[in-house]
C-alpha cells in the first residue's frame, strides 16, 4: 500500500471513530422526497400520467413521452437520440425525466425553464411527436369524453382542455419522479455502513479532481433549490483533447442555437448524475457507450485529467450509490372514443 492510500485509511478511520464519515461529504445534499407545487391534486397528477403514456398525443399515433422517457427504466430510451414519428431521429440523447424536478432549465440548451415548458415542445417538434400545432394537440383530446371529462374534474373548468391545462397536468406528474433514499442519500444522513469503502474513494476522488464544480447539490447537477437560476458549462472545456473528435463532442453548438450570444457557444445544461448507471449511452449526442469511457472523457475534456484504470472503477462504484428508490408506477388505461379512432388515417404515413 502507497504512502498516500495509508494516509487517506488512516483520516477515513479517524472519521469512522467519531462518527463523522458523512462530513466528508461536504459537496452533496440528499435529495428532497417532494417536489410538489400547491395545486398539485391527486386529479391533476392521475390526468397528467395518462397524457405521459399517451401516443395519440403524436401524430401518426405512435410516440409517447414515455416513448423516449421509459418510466419503467432509466427514465430515457437507451438511444443514442431518440426515434420520433415516422422513424425520425433528433440530434441529441434523451435525458432522464426521473428527478427532472430538480433542475433550473430543461433540454441540454436550456431552452425551456420549467416542466411545463418542456412539456409544450416535443409534441410539435417535426423529429419527435410531429404534430402541426398545439391546436391539433387538443383537437385530439377534446375528441375523447374522458378526456374532457377528467380536464373538467382536475381543473374545475367548464373548457378545461387547453394546452396550458395539459402540460400543467404532465408537469404535476412529473413532480411525482422522485428517486430519494439511495444508498448515497442514506450514507449522506449518517449511516455509516451505507456505502463501501470503493465507494468512499471515488466520491473522495469526484470532489478532489474537481467533479464538484459541476456536479454538486441534491442532483449532482449544482441544482439547490427551486429558485435558481439557470446555469451553462461550456463542454468540451479542452478542446484539444483526443476524444473530442473521436466522439465529435465540439460540433454542436449548444446553447448559441437558442441565444445567437457568441458567449454561449457550445455551453450546455448541467445532467442529473442521480441513476446515471441507468441512463447509457451518454453526453449531449449519446455517442459514449458506457460509464467508464463517460467517466474518462468528462475527466480528459473538463479537468484536463487522466484516470486510471482503478480511478474509474473507483468513480462508477460511488455513482452507483446514486441510484434510489423508483415509485410503483402502473400502466394507466386511457380513455377512448367508442368505436372510432381519433386518428386520420389518411394524415397518417405508410412508412
Amino acid at each position: 500500500m502507497n504512502a498516500p492510500q495509508k494516509l487517506f485509511n488512516l483520516c477515513l478511520a479517524v472519521c469512522v471513530l467519531f462518527g463523522c464519515r458523512q462530513a466528508m461529504a461536504t459537496d452533496f445534499e440528499p435529495l428532497p422526497r417532494t417536489a410538489a407545487k400547491p395545486g398539485d391534486t391527486a386529479e391533476k397528477i392521475a390526468l397528467g400520467k395518462k397524457l405521459f403514456f399517451d401516443p395519440r398525443l403524436s401524430a401518426t399515433g405512435t410516440v409517447s413521452c414515455n416513448g423516449c422517457h421509459n418510466l419503467m427504466e432509466g427514465g430515457d430510451d437507451g438511444r443514442a437520440t431518440s426515434m420520433g414519428v415516422s422513424g425520425l431521429t433528433g440530434p441529441r440523447n434523451a435525458p432522464t425525466v426521473w428527478n427532472s424536478v430538480f433542475q433550473a432549465s430543461q433540454f441540454w440548451d436550456g431552452r425551456a425553464a420549467t416542466l411545463e415548458e418542456q412539456a409544450k415542445g416535443p409534441m410539435v417538434a417535426d423529429v419527435e411527436m410531429g404534430m402541426v400545432g398545439h391546436d391539433q394537440v387538443i383537437g385530439r383530446i377534446e375528441k375523447i369524453p374522458g378526456y374532457v371529462e377528467e380536464f373538467g374534474g382536475a381543473f374545475g373548468e367548464s373548457e378545461a382542455v387547453t394546452i396550458e391545462n395539459a402540460v400543467e397536468a404532465i408537469a404535476a406528474f412529473e413532480r411525482t419522479l422522485i428517486t430519494p433514499d439511495s444508498p448515497f442519500d442514506r450514507f449522506l444522513a449518517g449511516d455509516q455502513s451505507a456505502i463501501n469503502e470503493q465507494a468512499i474513494r471515488g466520491m473522495e476522488l469526484f470532489e478532489s479532481i474537481g467533479c464538484t464544480e459541476c456536479h454538486s447539490g441534491p442532483a449532482l447537477n449544482n441544482w439547490t433549490g427551486a429558485d435558481d437560476d439557470a446555469e451553462f458549462v461550456e463542454f468540451p472545456r479542452f478542446i484539444d483533447s483526443p476524444l473530442v473528435d473521436h466522439y465529435d463532442l465540439g460540433s454542436d453548438l449548444g446553447r448559441l442555437q437558442v441565444t445567437n450570444h457568441d458567449g454561449d457557444e457550445r455551453q450546455f445544461k448541467v445532467p442529473v448524475l442521480r441513476n446515471i448507471t441507468l441512463t447509457a449511452p451518454y453526453m449531449h449526442n449519446g455517442k459514449v457507450a458506457s460509464l467508464s469511457e463517460a467517466c474518462r472523457v468528462m475527466a480528459s475534456t473538463q479537468l484536463d485529467e487522466e484516470l486510471t484504470d482503478k480511478q474509474v472503477s473507483d468513480l462508477i462504484a460511488f455513482m452507483a450509490t446514486l441510484e434510489g428508490d423508483f415509485p410503483e408506477i402502473a400502466l394507466p388505461r386511457l380513455p377512448s372514443r367508442v368505436g372510432e379512432s381519433v386518428i386520420d388515417p389518411s394524415s397518417v404515413s405508410d412508412n
